[in-house]
């Protein structure tokens, strides 16, 4: 018999009785006689809206599929019309290339990635001062690929190539009033300040190839800035604007950053954050200094004001340089103490384009919002995605958990929002974003960390049921390996295909193929790197790493040593997948002890170097646990305590709360201490970091069904 609801329980949604009697009959009408999916297509299209409780949107997707077969995962929430699949930049691209499915089109990618990575440079309009005389050459194996062999060119020119009077960034911030309209930038007035900015750093003497750090918020005057460095034929040293001193100093340092641009404040939430005096603490080389104080701040005698600095000149022709020179230095913790520091190139781009053109459907015209910073690779990854697609940049300086964002979302008419799970977490626990028309949004993405699908399903609430493009990628990247499309029914936290012109194998610890195991990337791909500046790259990614079955079926690798072709070796990644019966994938975390806290990557060494160093504590280990329910990892500290310590763990707790957020990051929250006699070790005295996970988390699951048992 077909599941049927009771006026009862609509109405305990918090629906008024008046609204519950006259919505019961067509959801129980649906109920009774429409498949599962059938039934939920009808009432996200024609019942449900923004403006009923959340309660109730979970209560009809869990009964419309009540009989769900759970080895599928999740089930589906969104699906394509054909009149939408029809519209997307990959059937436009399947039928250029007469594929008729998107499964098709993904092998078409993998077996033919020259050939791939020359539509996308061709369908994204790379400009190219000389041309490339092959797309690829894999004589150096696929580790080293040297792509656009012999092109000479400048990314930041293929960044402005829409039309002088299109908007290429639309800003606004937490100070505005709401009666305040947006600031619109064209992509004229900002190819001029950024030429502006290159002409600038030529009349400094700043030669092509060295490093100049950015430690500021995401504003257009930063985004100009970082077109402005690469333009000039130099190297941008991405520095998030949350970072302490200790941290920004060893970034310029590994970076040998030449200068740095920075702001003299920053304000988040009411508050103003001191930003120019981190940098002064870093010890920094020559800074130039924006202001966003009434009185400017009085800047050191070898430092610039941003006025002092600005050419008047807003003409510059963009220096050329070889495709695997980098662009841009970004940062990606390790299993060390120091970050890695890994090298995008002038192709890294096309890979972030390619990402937004094929996999997030970007189109001219399109609004796409990120809350993000140049710290991070989403920074980098949102001005290239959007301005070499044509579309339009949405930024907001200011905190995105407060109703002021979302109010952004809405006066901005943003096609495209890119969240991270903790951040929508917020949103539904707080209902700040509730009652807003977010009804231009026409997809979301999320990166950075594991989402919850209680609060995936809640942000597709929130715009009438858009998709959500699960994405998941890294720094060494450029973009995602595995994600999702606007072809494929969307499922809450799930991912529905590596991602094109790249393939994912899976294996457990014996190196053989499973549905459940380590990811390891197929080479090559435009976009993943080929050195880091600290660190061996070979050891970081390739060491020890399985043999595959070899190369796709592609004309380049003809440039392989003899032999070399049948034994492929398979890229390291690190996250544990899992691929469902139905094909998609759900990452399950880490394998190693790399965390990705609120979306920044940290390793246990370097928190546990900061912990360390308190009187009371003798030893610590970091570790990074997923909630029984799913969702974002969370931060506890297993702490080894000197004799004679009183303070409690709370306390202790609250110590090293505050030593994070003082020498790391403030980003990064304790949700846990657990003070114990020892930790595990091996035989060789390194930390079992695993026995302790697996340890917190059968005690998080006892007591999780205590309480359960509790309230019934």
């Amino acid at each position: 018999m077909a599941k049927q609801l009771s006026l009862e329980q609509i109405i305990a949604c918090d629906v008024t009785a008046e609204t519950a009697t006259e919505i019961l009959p067509h959801i129980n009408q649906s109920l009774a006689t429409l498949p599962a999916i059938a039934c939920w297509q009808d009432l996200t299209q024609h019942l449900l809206t923004p403006k009923h409780p959340f309660s109730l949107h979970e209560l009809l997707y869990k009964t419309a599929f009540c009989n769900w077969d759970v080895t599928q995962g999740m089930p589906p929430a969104w699906f394509p019309t054909q009149m939408q699949a029809q519209s997307t930049n990959i059937v436009a691209l399947m039928q250029a290339l007469q594929l008729k499915t998107y499964s098709q089109l993904h092998t078409w990618s993998i077996e033919n990635r020259a050939k791939f990575w020359d539509q996308m440079v061709q369908r994204l309009g790379i400009r190219l001062q000389q041309p490339y005389s092959q797309i690829v050459d894999l004589s150096q194996g696929v580790e080293s690929p040297q792509w656009l062999v012999d092109a000479r060119l400048n990314i930041v020119e293929s960044c402005f190539q829409a039309s002088a009077t299109a908007p290429a960034i639309i800003f606004s911030s937490e100070r505005q009033s709401r009666s305040e309209s947006l600031e619109m930038w064209t992509y004229q007035e900002l190819h001029c300040l950024a030429n502006r900015v290159a002409h600038g750093l030529v009349e400094l003497g700043v030669q092509p190839g060295e490093a100049i750090a950015i430690d500021l918020p995401m504003t257009p005057e930063s985004v100009a800035i970082y077109l402005g460095i690469v333009q000039a034929g130099c190297i941008v040293v991405s520095i998030a604007d949350s970072f302490a001193p200790a941290e920004i100093a060893a970034r310029l340092r590994i970076a040998h950053a030449r200068a740095i641009f920075t702001q003299d404040v920053m304000y988040r939430g009411g508050k103003c954050l001191p930003l120019y005096h981190k940098v002064i603490a870093a010890n920094a080389p020559l800074a130039i200094v924006l202001s966003e104080c009434a009185d400017p701040v009085v800047v050191r005698p070898e430092d610039l004001t941003w006025r002092n600095f600005l050419s008047q000149n807003d003409t510059f022709n963009a220096v050329p340089r070889s495709a695997m020179d980098p662009t841009n230095i970004l940062f990606s913790s390790g299993t060390t103490g120091d970050p890695k520091a890994i090298p995008w190139t002038q192709t890294t781009p096309i890979k972030c384009a390619a990402d937004g053109h094929l996999h997030h459907d970007l189109h001219p015209g399109d609004v796409l919002a990120w809350s993000t910073s140049l710290g991070w690779m989403m920074g980098p990854w949102l001005i290239y995605a959007s301005l070499i697609n044509r579309a339009t940049i949405a930024l907001y300086d200011g905190a995105p958990t407060t109703r002021g964002y979302g109010e952004f979302i809405q006066a901005a008419r943003v096609t495209m929002l890119g969240v991270v799970p903790s951040l929508v977490n917020v949103w539904r626990t707080t209902y700040c974003m509730e009652g807003l028309d977010w009804s231009a949004i026409k997809a979301f993405s999320s990166t950075g960390e594991c989402a919850n699908p209680q609060d995936m399903l809640y942000l597709m609430s929130l715009a009438g049921y858009r998709p959500i493009v699960e994405y998941c990628g890294g720094t060494e990247i450029g973009g995602g390996y595995i994600t999702g499309t606007l072809v494929q029914p969307c499922a809450p936290a799930t991912f529905t295909t590596p991602a094109l012109g790249l393939d994912v194998v899976l294996l457990d610890e014996n190196g053989q193929p499973t549905d459940k195991g380590e990811a390891f990337i197929v080479p090559p791909a435009i976009g993943l790197s080929t050195t880091l500046l600290n660190q061996d790259h070979h050891h970081v990614y390739f060491a020890d790493t399985p043999r595959w079955k070899g190369l796709p079926n592609d004309p380049s690798r003809g440039n392989l040593p003899a032999g070399a072709a049948s034994m492929t070796p398979l890229r390291r990644h690190g996250d544990y997948l899992e691929r469902l019966e139905n094909g998609y994938y759900r990452v399950c975390g880490r394998v190693d002890d790399t965390m990705n806290l609120g979306g920044i990557k940290v390793s246990s060494a370097e928190i546990e170097r900061v912990l360390n160093q308190l009187e009371e504590i003798q030893e610590t280990a970091a570790i990074a646990v997923s909630p029984p329910v799913g969702g974002p990892s969370q931060l506890v500290i297993y702490a080894v305590v000197r004799l004679g310590t009183e303070l409690t763990s709370a306390a202790l707790q609250t110590q090293c709360q505050q030593a994070i957020a003082q020498q790391l990051n403030p980003l990064f929250k304790v949700r846990d201490l657990v003070i114990v006699e020892s930790l595990p070790r091996t035989a060789s005295q390194k930390v079992l970091r695993r026995v302790l996970r697996e340890r917190y988390n059968t005690i998080a699951v006892f007591w999780d069904g205590l309480e359960r048992d509790r309230q019934h």
